[in-house]
């Protein structure tokens, strides 16, 4: 291995996040526009066989150790099942998961791990489906509850779901959506709303915060912290449910931020790279890459763009500005 990718913090990092399409199909209210967005052209997207170069320089030259494959949504990735097998054939092997709306999950959970995914993430806010369509804007509920059984009947474990929580619209389902993952073997996460909608709508007082998600959960468990230790680089805090062995986790970007231990690395669908889900700037991989740049100047620029990471993202800061790019373009 080569260099690794460092900031000037020291902080290294090891997980990288792959956007493979800004396109997704739903329309969550806290994340695009009823009418949805200008996607991103066919020429503009990195090809299948780029994707899977750049991220073989990270494994190999870079020191990342885990990838994430996400969108927009990434299972509308028709090439997905062979960058998911040639990212599974690399040495040194990273960790693979993928972070996915649960949409399609049903027919591909059974290709998808034998091409070597190891586990999935599973968005899903509410257990009611009328309140699903008020969130997504899409009658799709069933075929997400599919998914999440395809998953865990494939060996994608452990599913992981994450919830986003809204204010009037699904907070109150809190205690029952723990209980109905710990039912299932699930391990639930809570998300704290961030400011990454392409509407730029976020409103911090009418975010669900972590200290209310715990608070509601409590009308209904007994929650133990977890040791600190156990938490690593984890974004997510997590506790022990009446006792274990099952958990729950909260990534509370906004309140509770935990940018000092971060060690992930973001490449959009697009090539650019982005040292911090909430930067401003990004570097650019694929003009270089098709212009023929080595993987030495490409990972140069890799570690250079790495190196200018901020302490922080600054969302307590009032001269927060929140990024032009959305989540959907980015990458969770």
């Amino acid at each position: 291995m080569g260099i690794v990718l460092l900031d000037s913090y020291r902080r290294q990092a090891v997980d990288l996040r792959v956007s493979l399409t800004d396109r997704c199909n739903l329309r969550c209210t806290y994340c695009m526009p009823e009418e949805g967005l200008q996607w991103l052209g066919k020429s503009e997207l990195l090809t299948d066989e780029e994707i899977v170069r750049l991220v073989s320089l990270a494994v190999r030259e870079l020191g990342v150790r885990e990838v994430r494959f996400t969108g927009g949504e990434p299972l509308l990735r028709p090439g997905l099942v062979g960058i998911v097998a040639a990212c599974a054939a690399l040495a040194p092997r990273p960790e693979l998961s993928l972070t996915s709306n649960g949409i399609g999950l049903a027919r591909t959970a059974r290709a998808l791990r034998a091409a070597g995914l190891d586990r999935v993430n599973v968005s899903l806010d509410t257990l009611d489906p009328q309140t699903f369509h008020t969130l997504t804007r899409r009658h799709r509920h069933q075929d997400v509850l599919e998914g999440l059984a395809a998953a865990e009947a494939a060996g994608l474990t452990p599913v992981k779901l994450n919830a986003v929580l809204m204010r009037g619209v699904n907070d109150h389902e809190a205690p029952e959506l723990l209980a109905w993952c710990l039912e299932r073997g699930y391990q639930l996460r809570f998300i704290e709303q961030m400011p990454l909608d392409a509407q730029h709508g976020w409103d911090r007082s009418q975010m669900v915060t972590a200290e209310e998600i715990l608070e509601l959960l409590a009308a209904r468990f007994t929650l133990t912290p977890e040791p600190t230790a156990a938490r690593g680089a984890a974004p997510a805090e997590r506790w022990l449910v009446d006792g274990g062995p099952g958990t729950v986790g909260v990534i509370a970007s906004v309140t509770r931020p935990f940018c000092r231990a971060c060690d992930r690395t973001r490449l959009t669908a697009d090539g650019q790279i982005r040292n911090c889900l909430f930067a401003t700037g990004e570097t650019d991989l694929r003009t270089a890459l098709r212009a023929g740049a080595s993987d030495a100047e490409l990972g140069e620029l890799w570690r250079v763009a790495m190196w200018g990471k901020k302490a922080g993202a600054g969302i307590d800061d009032p001269q927060f500005l929140q990024p032009d790019r959305p989540m959907s373009a980015i990458g969770g």
